[in-house]
């Protein structure tokens, strides 16, 4: 087995299970335990693992809570512009869309063809208003408004979200982790996202490079549920999603 190939399956096996021992990476990986030594060191180095006793674990992860969208909006702002060019592209001609709330899928909205007949649904007040302007056919989901984010949510979203079909659903992400998924911090948004998801042909996260290896407080989906817009991918997380769907704007 490679180097590249052997460090590779190690990196899966703490992604699954946290910690991995010496003796079971020589006996899985058929190596020796100065190859395997080795190995580890080396993912350390790059900051992918931390060596413990006797093996090794996977780097420790924050559980990430949630500003509000003036905080947002002022984040990563020349990332999220580039994300959402390469968002655009993946739209057509008479194609029915979701939009969902943040700050993410809010840059999207300027670079619309203007003139193509499209038809947006999203839970955002924010986001309506600016699609409004723009003389796009624009549906808000209903339901009680959470101040923070300016989305709409509830059972009352929900029950709408569910009547429509999308070709496509834009989906702005917290947290991206090759275990716990796509997540964000709140339940409730977590629940309109995973809704949208399974009512696109496709899905779309748009994610800035600082959302890889990141946890937020509630599982929205599997990362094979979505293809990943991004501005790039830290070259220190390249090997651990190379099995994952991504679109690297700077590529």
């Amino acid at each position: 087995m490679l180097t590249e190939e052997r460090q590779q399956k190690i990196l899966q096996l703490l992604a699954q299970n946290n910690i991995v021992k010496l003796h079971e990476l020589t006996n899985l990986l058929d190596a020796s335990e100065s190859t395997i030594r080795r190995d580890l060191q080396e993912l350390e180095n790059r900051k992918l693992l931390i060596r413990i006793h006797g093996g090794a674990k996977r780097v420790g992860q924050h559980i990430s809570f949630e500003a509000d969208m003036q905080t947002k909006t002022k984040e990563n702002v020349s990332a999220k512009q580039t994300i959402a060019k390469l968002a655009v592209k993946q739209i057509e001609k008479d194609d029915v869309i979701y939009l969902d709330a943040g700050s993410s899928t809010l840059e999207l909205i300027p670079l619309l063809p203007t003139g193509t007949p499209l038809k947006v649904v999203t839970n955002s007040v924010k986001h309506a208003a600016q699609l409004i302007d723009l003389n796009i056919d624009t549906i808000i989901l209903g339901g009680a408004i959470k101040l923070s984010t300016n989305a709409t949510l509830g059972n009352t979203s929900l029950k709408q979200l569910v009547e429509f079909n999308f070709n496509k659903a834009f989906l702005g992400m917290n947290g991206i982790d090759l275990t716990a998924g796509f997540t964000t911090p709140d339940p409730e948004e977590a629940i309109l996202k995973k809704i949208a998801l399974q009512q696109a042909e496709e899905g779309f996260i748009l994610a800035d490079h600082s959302k890889f290896n990141q946890i937020s407080f509630a599982k929205v989906a599997p990362l094979d549920a979505a293809t990943i817009l991004t501005d790039y991918c830290p070259e220190e997380h390249v090997e651990l999603y190379r099995e994952v769907k991504i679109l690297e704007a700077k590529k």
